[in-house]
């Protein structure tokens, strides 16, 4: 047998693979051919070759696939990638979340308050639930507006006015689902930003205001991200002096305030520029400032008036908000065509007592006297005079000028009306064609 300087066994020439039929095992002696295997029927598993002993293996290779480096080191920066993006994500999913279980929180309490309202009309604590099932619609107004200011030195004017924000609050009632907002016109009058705090905290900055009306001092805003929880409305004609009332909005920024109070008036004149004489519900509920634009509700938690003004500076006791029924037709008109078209007759009025009846030798002391007529207005074309006193139109009586002021303002622009007058002791009918009211009157 020839030999080799190999440290390991050879198989003879004429001996068989190891890996066929007749596998070879190794001994101390040298390589030993094994006898043939007999066939094994084909039902039978095969039979393992036995291993060949104290046979040493070679080192195993490890194949690495190509740009497999670099993948790995891709898969690491992910990793690490993603780590950082959830560490930064993690406290606003936090607190987006927190939201959520806060506003579910209120929501719920509201519908169990409404409710309660609903079956237990006389129940106590009424006020307690007619909160609860307000609160997830109030709604607290921040906003901001860039001023000047005048410069008052020589440096100021070589590199510019400074500019400032001033900031400003208010509040606000969310009345339709879908986000619609009802609030004063000056809260929102002439800002740059307007930011609103939800019930549960939440800050909404994508603010789109719909319309306003200065002369009702009422404007409606539209926020994203609904459904919300809406207020109903209440009929403000249903009110009785004596009415118990709920104020709730952001008083000097302290948000979710609620005061009590009743109705201490119905139909109360008022004047705040640079809206026109019309009728209040005057309230002993405790408004200040920041409170403007927020719901006044009744003890079915209804929303019967929108706080708009007080008397003298701080809260006195008297407090006056816009009806209901001014408030939701104004809204509904914002809405549907972004303003509000109002008849316009063009007069100046006082209204007729007993002292001006007795002076002007009036056969009654009720009425709207004219003390003016605007040039190419439609109360000029119509032919209305200086101390006219008007005590109809259409089928409307009326007693004093706000009478007036209503019934015009609701007759449909570019119709026909008839004006009722007393004239030197005559009574007359005038036709008037109704124009548009412009909005820079005051």
């Amino acid at each position: 047998m020839p030999t080799s300087d190999s440290p390991w066994p050879q198989r003879p020439q004429n001996a068989p693979d190891p890996f066929g039929e007749s596998p070879d095992r190794v001994t101390d002696e040298g390589p030993v051919v094994a006898a043939p295997v007999p066939e094994e029927p084909e039902s039978r598993p095969p039979v393992e070759p036995p291993p060949m002993a104290m046979q040493p293996h070679p080192q195993p290779v490890l194949v690495r696939p190509a740009g497999s480096l670099a993948v790995i080191r891709l898969s690491t920066w992910a990793l690490i990638m993603a780590t950082l993006v959830g560490l930064v994500a993690a406290p606003h999913i936090a607190e987006r979340i927190q939201y959520g279980l806060t506003r579910g929180e209120q929501l719920a309490k509201a519908e169990i308050a409404r409710q309660i309202l609903a079956e237990f009309p006389e129940a106590e604590s009424r006020s307690v639930y007619v909160a609860q099932s307000i609160a997830p619609s109030v709604v607290g107004i921040e906003t901001s507006q860039v001023a000047q200011d005048t410069p008052a030195e020589e440096t100021e004017l070589l590199f510019g006015i400074p500019r400032f924000r001033k900031e400003g609050i208010g509040s606000g009632v969310i009345v339709d689902p879908e986000g619609y907002v009802v609030t004063n016109n000056h809260v929102i009058d002439k800002v740059s930003e307007i930011t609103l705090k939800l019930s549960d905290g939440t800050p909404v900055r994508d603010v789109r205001v719909v319309g306003r009306d200065p002369l009702t001092d009422l404007a409606i805003l539209k926020i994203e991200g609904g459904p919300f929880t809406a207020a109903a409305w209440g009929d403000s004609g249903d009110l009785e002096v004596g009415d118990a009332v709920l104020a709730v909005g952001n008083p000097y920024g302290l948000d979710r305030t609620v005061t009590s109070g009743i109705i201490s008036a119905t139909g109360r004149r008022a004047r705040i520029s640079p809206l026109i004489h019309q009728d209040f519900l005057q309230t002993d509920a405790a408004v200040n400032p920041g409170n403007s634009g927020g719901p006044l509700v009744n003890m079915q938690g209804e929303v019967v008036g929108i706080n708009t003004a007080i008397y003298g500076e701080q809260n006195l006791g008297i407090s006056f908000a816009i009806p209901s029924a001014v408030a939701k037709e104004v809204y509904e008109g914002l809405r549907k065509h972004g303003r509000i078209a109002r008849g316009w007759l063009g007069v100046a009025m006082l209204d007729v007592n007993e002292e001006l009846a007795a002076e002007m030798e009036l056969p009654q002391q009720t009425g709207a006297m004219v003390t003016d007529v605007i040039r190419r207005s439609p109360a000029a074309r119509a032919g209305l005079e200086r101390y006219d006193v008007i005590v109809g139109w259409n089928d409307a009586e009326v007693k004093v000028s706000a009478d007036l002021s209503r019934a015009v303002a609701g007759t449909k622009v570019g119709s026909d009306a008839v004006v009722v007058l007393l004239r030197g002791g005559n009574r007359l009918e005038l036709n008037v064609h109704v124009g548009e009211r412009p909005l820079q009157l005051d």
